[in-house]
């Protein structure tokens, strides 16, 4: 990490969420250099290329004093995923859930999320917003290929997988939505603090 860097640990995703949007509130009105990286985790906000002394020791004050509270929900540019729900796994998700694959698949799509962060491939975003009783397990087997556009469900995180790759998580539908491409600006649609909303269409 460095000496140019803060590593800010909180304890939940719901409060990664809300020091995020509170240090990107203070890039935007100046009183953090624009240059500097946010860089959430599960559990941790990373405070990347602090060049300046005084700005670090300033920040590190400010992150000792700052207090644990809910995320704004109506902040963050707002995307929706077009998704066909007839993932491989959702009989199996539904029945964890204990519903009809169509009620569980109604139950998903009604769930707004967010990015919490990104990770594990380019493009790929872990999504909070399922409540954690419909927490599912990773499949005790992992597939050696998923297809890309899968939508998948891990733990109590929404993916969309940007590509085909190995992967454990349970697959509940698919979307043509393309969620990385080199030449666009940026490459990932989806970034931290996105909000999404997944759109049941039919096949």
């Amino acid at each position: 990490m460095g000496a140019r860097a803060l590593l800010a640990e909180v304890g939940s995703d719901e409060e990664v969420a809300a020091l995020l949007a509170d240090l990107v509130r203070r890039q935007r009105a100046g009183e953090l250099a624009a240059g500097l990286d946010l860089v959430p985790a599960a559990r941790t906000v990373l405070v990347d290329g602090l060049v300046d002394a005084r700005e670090l020791a300033a920040l590190s004050g400010w992150l000792e004093g700052w207090t644990p509270h809910r995320a704004p929900v109506d902040e963050g540019r707002l995307v929706e995923v077009e998704t066909v729900y007839d993932g491989e796994d959702l009989a199996e998700v539904a029945a964890l859930w204990g519903m009809s694959a169509a009620e569980a698949a109604r139950c998903h799509a009604a769930c707004t999320f967010r990015v919490a962060f990104c990770g594990f491939a380019p493009g790929f975003a872990y999504l909070t917003g399922l409540p954690e009783s419909l927490a599912v397990p990773r499949r005790a087997t992992p597939r050696t290929r998923v297809p890309a556009g899968s939508v998948a469900l891990g733990g109590a995180y929404t993916g969309v997988y940007p590509g085909p790759s190995p992967g454990g998580w349970q697959l509940i539908g698919r979307t043509s939505l393309p969620l990385w491409q080199p030449d666009r600006e940026p490459p990932a649609l989806l970034a931290p603090g996105t909000r999404v909303r997944f759109v049941a269409v039919p096949a």
